[in-house]
């Protein structure tokens, strides 16, 4: 790993998505209209388990159309421009790290507009704390699974349809433990109780980070 060419490649991501501001914008239009439709349908939401389950799937949508891009912008050209240039395990851990940095913010917007349009009515005994902490390791371990996913779909050619594929089962296990570690801290649980749940979701996303490095380069050569 070098960290100095890790850097050059995050300042490089944020250059990109400089220049394509639509997407960034895409991305914020469809978490202001899903978290809006969902206030038209339901107004509000005073069952904890409904409340905390249509935020993760709200999150869930807005990280695959947040991250399906991260692979998807490069033509042949700049593949081997940057095949050139750069270390693929630099490479594949700095668009895991930038895509967890914008996960992070996404899923602190969404939950900022989700709570303003829906409210928390029944969520009095909530830990706001510890259910953000969660939000947060949640968003990084969409962006570590379907960061790996990104780059496997993006070499075999097959675009977003086959990352859908391959992604929804691999991000399964991640949303159910942080949809059970949310809803305890929704409870007012401690971490006594829902901290093997952190530990489960800490694991996966160490575990899918490693991977990526292990894997990527076998991915760059063909």
């Amino acid at each position: 790993m070098r960290p100095a060419e890790i850097g050059h490649l995050l300042k490089l991501e944020l250059l990109l998505d400089q220049r394509q501001k639509h997407a960034m914008g895409g991305m914020l239009l469809y978490v202001a209209s899903a978290v809006y439709v969902c206030y038209l349908a339901v107004r509000h939401i005073e069952e904890a388990s409904v409340w905390n389950a249509l935020f993760w799937l709200i999150l869930l949508f807005a990280a695959f159309n947040t991250l399906a891009r991260s692979f998807q912008r490069e033509d042949t050209g700049r593949q081997l421009y940057l095949y050139t240039l750069t270390h693929p395990r630099s490479l594949v851990l700095a668009r895991t790290l930038y895509n967890a940095l914008s996960m992070t913010a996404v899923s602190l917007l969404t939950l900022g507009a989700y709570t303003l349009f829906i409210g928390s009515d029944g969520l009095d005994d909530a830990r706001w704390p510890a259910f953000s902490g969660i939000v947060v390791l949640g968003g990084i371990g969409f962006a570590a699974v379907l960061t790996l996913i990104g780059a496997i779909a993006a070499r075999a050619g097959s675009g977003t349809g086959l990352m859908a594929v391959l992604g929804f089962p691999l991000v399964l296990p991640l949303l159910l433990s942080v949809m059970r570690a949310s809803q305890l801290a929704l409870q007012g649980l401690g971490l006594e109780t829902s901290g093997r749940y952190l530990v489960w979701l800490l694991a996966i996303d160490a575990i899918t980070v490693a991977l990526s490095a292990v894997l990527y380069p076998y991915l760059w050569r063909d």
